[in-house]
């Protein structure tokens, strides 16, 4: 379980993994988040459906990574009138035991993509790749303890907080396996691996975070990762995450990521550097196989127009003589055409 500051305590209950009451606030989301990644047949996925119900609807995101190099991904905004389940456009998150067993399932659409940087002009690359009938169906087991749950204070009362900056009032995360498979088109693909899933719900705007790396990644089922850099305006960078070994968590206290960029700054590897609250350190080397940048845009109140980037990479890590699969996902307001952590 994440520490919560003095004054302050985490809360996480079984109910926490279905749906919760709306908050009054108009940008309130409630999402729940799926990878995995097949270590032999070198094919992973994501999966995220976000409920806005006070703004009508639904957030839907499918995106498979397959063997040699193309990308099947969708995106949708599906009109919703409740926040009663996790079930949009197709995608539907079913828990089968809290903290335990959870199924995931999709049946629709998806543009699959030679070029995955095509998807950086997102009209561009529906019109001129095929769209294909897909659906998904995966197991999820939970292979670890749960990380995170809602800060309240230590009388067990809600926060104040501002929706205009907010990301999310309670967040966790868990280690997890999955099998299942995936038909795209005629073609279909068994896949067995490891992977990350979380859950939030709160006020979220994708803006109230300058930049962020997050990289979840597997080595085993008894080894795995989850770095976390996360950036505001103002103020040093906020370092976190946790190791999974045997069984355990053994929080981060410090991480360093330096990465590796193309023309686009897209990142093609990274370095990172890692010690955890028990003293271990550990430094781990990341090749991105594959990579689709995504984007999400907001008028602010004033006008103008906010662009965010979120690069999202298919990335073989290697630890310890270890290989493992993950993600490494770059956050990034755009300013200028420039993501704002590459500076200059």
């Amino acid at each position: 379980m994440a520490k919560a500051p003095a004054g302050f305590k985490i809360r996480l209950a079984p109910e926490d993994e279905y749906t919760h009451t709306p908050d009054a606030a108009t940008n309130y989301n409630e999402s729940m988040y799926f990878n995995m990644f097949d270590p032999a047949r070198k094919i992973g996925g994501w999966f995220r459906i976000g409920n806005r119900p006070n703004e009508g609807y639904a957030e839907m995101s499918v995106c498979l990574y397959l063997p040699d190099g193309r990308v099947a991904f969708m995106y949708a905004k599906p009109a919703i009138t409740h926040n009663r389940e996790l079930n949009a456009g197709g995608l539907r998150v079913e828990v089968i035991e809290p903290f335990k067993r959870l199924r995931v399932t999709y049946d629709g659409k998806v543009v699959v993509l030679s070029n995955p940087n095509d998807m950086a002009e997102p009209s561009r690359a529906f019109r001129n790749n095929p769209v294909v009938a897909c659906k998904v169906e995966l197991d999820y087991e939970g292979v670890s303890p749960m990380f995170g749950g809602e800060t309240v204070k230590e009388d067990g009362s809600a926060l104040d907080i501002d929706p205009e900056k907010s990301f999310a009032k309670a967040h966790y995360e868990q280690h997890v396996a999955a099998t299942g498979r995936f038909i795209i088109g005629d073609e279909a693909f068994d896949a067995s691996g490891y992977g990350l899933r979380d859950k939030s719900w709160g006020p979220r705007y994708w803006q109230a975070i300058h930049w962020y790396r997050w990289c979840p990644m597997n080595f085993g089922r008894d080894f795995g990762m989850m770095l976390s850099i996360v950036a505001g305006e103002k103020g040093e960078p906020r370092q976190g995450g946790m190791v999974l070994k045997d069984g355990k968590y053994d929080l981060i206290k410090q991480v360093s990521i330096d990465s590796d960029w193309d023309e686009n700054w897209y990142q093609t590897a990274l370095r990172a550097h890692v010690v955890t609250e028990s003293g271990a350190s550990y430094d781990v080397e990341g090749k991105v196989l594959s990579l689709i940048p995504l984007r999400n845009r907001r008028q602010a109140p004033d006008g103008s127009e906010l662009h965010t980037r979120i690069t999202e990479g298919m990335t073989e890590y290697r630890c310890n003589g270890m290989v493992g699969y993950g993600l490494s996902e770059y956050l990034d307001q755009i300013v200028d055409g420039k993501p704002v952590s590459i500076g200059g």
